[in-house]
């Protein structure tokens, strides 16, 4: 008697897998990879004496409450550490939130070209997407408001917004907040704050503290250069920050990740050192690619998202060049940006090749 194969639950085959920036240009004798964001100079020292000095540790499990790292991270940021939740990346918290808040006949917010992983969740959990249009390649809190139905459940806003560049101010953020029904959770998902120099940006967090409904999201993959340990955290109204420790798996970040998260912290030259590189090469660079006559985005983050012509010197076409020449940047056609390609701010040395391929590609 033959019997039905196994069916997944509703959305999960709809669902398009994220796809890694690459990290493979064949045939090219040296690759630089600017397809993901990365720290190009990884993490710092004091980071890595931590990581290796783990190995002796193995055998144990970790501290199921990530109690010290949660700790340094209220003295860094003035929080009360009983409102921070750790997770494998912040995309463990992205989809915790989800699972925990939204599912069949509910629906997830976010912006027109928001981060994917968004949605991947959002149809995992059998609820509907909710996309509303930007404004300048930004998001645009009018045109978040009107999407809002009453299946609303989450509204994400990636802040600095990747693939962009783009930010909203604190004001702006505010005004969603305020404007937003208080069943409604507003998640600030601040990648790349370390990277901003706005004095009218906010991460978020003083409204994941002054409200019960905003939940502000961080990580350690980007400026403190830990991305391979899956590590970030985020500042939790109470009562949410109970409901993601009940759906959270007991031991979900790892010892090596904690203790090396720990070390980073602490390495606040380090980061400094970073944040400078990061803010000089990203003008330089904007400069080279604006004189091709290529439109090149404005950007807070660690990273350009450039614009190409819709024939001839075409993205596309752009992304091909580079890959012969083993650079890597990202395509953001999955983005709605088929035009656009994203490249990540990298060492002086591998800025100065991006540029001048292009100046070849372009010419």
């Amino acid at each position: 008697m033959s019997h039905p194969l196994p069916i997944p639950k509703p959305g999960i085959l709809d669902i398009s897998p994220y796809t890694p920036g690459k990290s493979r240009a064949d045939g090219a004798a040296r690759v630089l990879k600017l397809s993901s964001n990365e720290n190009p100079f990884g993490p710092g020292p004091k980071a890595l004496a931590a990581y290796a000095a783990h190995a002796s540790k193995l055998h144990r499990y970790p501290d199921g409450g990530t109690t010290k790292l949660c700790d340094a991270l209220a003295r860094m940021h003035g929080l009360d550490a009983r409102q921070i939740v750790c997770g494998t990346g912040s995309d463990e918290l992205i989809g915790l939130l989800v699972h925990a808040y939204a599912g069949v006949s509910d629906e997830v917010l976010i912006s027109e070209h928001g981060f994917l992983m968004y949605k991947i969740y959002t149809q995992g959990n059998g609820a509907t997407l909710v996309t509303a249009p930007e404004k300048n390649l930004t998001a645009d809190v009018n045109t978040l408001l009107a999407a809002v139905t009453a299946k609303t459940r989450i509204l994400f806003l990636a802040n600095p917004n990747n693939p962009t560049g783009s930010y909203l101010s604190v004001t702006e953020i505010r005004r969603l907040r305020n404007e937003l029904r208080s069943d409604i959770i507003l998640v600030v998902d601040a990648a790349y704050a370390e990277y901003v120099d706005r004095p009218d940006y906010t991460a978020g967090q003083e409204l994941a503290v002054e409200t019960p409904n905003t939940v502000m999201l961080r990580t350690f993959s980007k400026i403190y250069g830990l991305p391979s340990l899956r590590l970030g955290w985020g500042c939790f109204p109470p009562a949410i920050a109970e409901v993601i420790h009940r759906v959270r798996g007991p031991f979900n970040v790892s010892g090596a990740a904690q203790e090396t998260g720990l070390a980073a912290l602490e390495d606040t030259h380090y980061t400094e050192q970073m944040k400078r590189h990061n803010s000089t090469q990203l003008k330089w660079l904007a400069e080279q690619l604006s004189a091709l006559s290529l439109t090149v985005y404005p950007s807070v983050a660690n990273f350009l998202l450039v614009g190409f012509p819709q024939e001839g010197k075409t993205s596309s076409e752009a992304n091909k060049f580079l890959l012969s020449r083993g650079i890597i940047v990202r395509e953001v056609a999955s983005y709605g940006l088929p035009h656009c390609l994203r490249i990540t701010i990298g060492t002086e040395e591998e800025n100065r090749a991006v540029a001048e391929t292009l100046r070849e590609f372009m010419a």
